[in-house]
């Protein structure tokens, strides 16, 4: 399946049906009352957000979507049926904006089950019935249906996962995921392999945490030089980011410090984040070069980095035990927080 995490889509919900102007004919009743019924509603367009896609590929191909008209009122005092809703099937995940600068948040669904309704279909008519008094008994007007509402909106996907991995091209993310979880994403020995973001489950101590592996960055990535800094939303709901540097690039600590300078000028908090820092590739270098590298990366992050090699699995559950603690710490702090808030006197 094809990965999409931007669309436009172009709805418009259902119009109300009219009101019905009618009176009641009998045998015996010379003079039957008003008995036209109202229109029915027009239907909503509605976002639903469900389990099982990740991409927003299907609207790429289809655009427009419309609800459906409500039914006019009949005779008889009957009231037309409601039109159909427009269900828009989206990811875990999905923003909706109203702009194309996607600075107006409309919905943001991060949870299977919840639906935003973007577009409320029209009311609808009111039938002659309705406009009965004491002095007009034979009212001969009802209602039009309300028009629907029409609107551009653009939809923005955003991965949602426990931690992401970051790095520059080449430094062993893919291969690290595909090691400590089920995901198969692209593995290559050239720059670039990967070119949309991917997801996975690993479990360790009987915990299961998903994990998003992203595009390299490159220096420059920010002013859309590689694949540029477009796919670092997907890493914005992260509770932690894991930082990996190739052991056998030529400086650990330059190596570390392009990527930090790339999350820096993307902003929205990135740059802020708890982040575990690992040296992959461990067993491509020898042991001297090794040290230099650890002390070069230990100088530019100010910590110890990890040292990994997905081949060998060496320290690869270190490194996750890691970026677990540091899950769950969030976890329990944001629990916390939510405690607080919500008690009252």
């Amino acid at each position: 399946m094809k990965f999409l995490d931007h669309a436009r889509i172009h709805i418009r919900s259902g119009d109300g049906g009219a009101g019905c102007v009618s009176f009641r004919r009998e045998k015996f009743i010379e003079f039957g009352g008003p008995d036209g019924g109202n229109g029915g509603r027009g239907g909503d367009v509605v976002l639903a957000c469900v389990g099982g896609l990740n991409t927003l590929i299907d609207y790429r191909y289809q655009q427009h979507f419309k609800g459906k008209t409500g039914m006019h009122g009949m005779g008889k005092n009957r009231a037309g049926a409601n039109g159909a809703d427009a269900v828009l099937k989206v990811p875990v995940g999905t923003q909706v904006f109203d702009d194309e600068a996607c600075e107006h948040l409309i919905a943001d669904l991060t949870e299977i089950g919840q639906n935003a309704v973007v577009a409320r279909g029209g009311n609808g008519g009111f039938g002659n019935a309705h406009f009965k008094t004491s002095t007009n008994r034979a009212p001969r007007r009802a209602n039009p249906g309300e028009p629907g509402q029409e609107m551009t909106l653009w939809l923005r996907l955003k991965l949602i996962a426990d931690a992401g991995i970051v790095g520059l091209p080449n430094a062993g993310k893919s291969t690290f995921l595909a090691s400590v979880s089920a995901a198969k994403p692209k593995i290559g020995a050239y720059p670039f392999t990967t070119l949309h973001p991917g997801l996975g489950v690993f479990a360790i101590d009987g915990r299961e945490f998903v994990m998003a592996d992203i595009p390299g960055l490159i220096e420059g990535a920010h002013r859309g030089l590689g694949l540029g800094d477009r796919f670092l939303g997907h890493i914005e709901r992260c509770r932690v980011l894991l930082h990996l540097v190739d052991a056998g690039c030529p400086h650990a600590g330059k190596a570390y410090k392009i990527v930090r300078r790339e999350l820096e000028a993307y902003g929205q908090g990135l740059a802020e984040k708890p982040e575990i820092v690992a040296l992959s590739k461990i067993d491509a270098v020898d042991p001297v070069e090794l040290k230099r590298q650890i002390q070069r990366l230990k100088r530019a992050c100010g910590q110890t980095p990890s040292m990994i090699s997905s081949l060998t699995r060496a320290g690869l559950a270190e490194a996750l035990r890691g970026v677990v603690g540091v899950i769950l710490a969030d976890r329990g702090a944001a629990s916390a927080a939510v405690e607080v808030e919500s008690w009252r006197p």
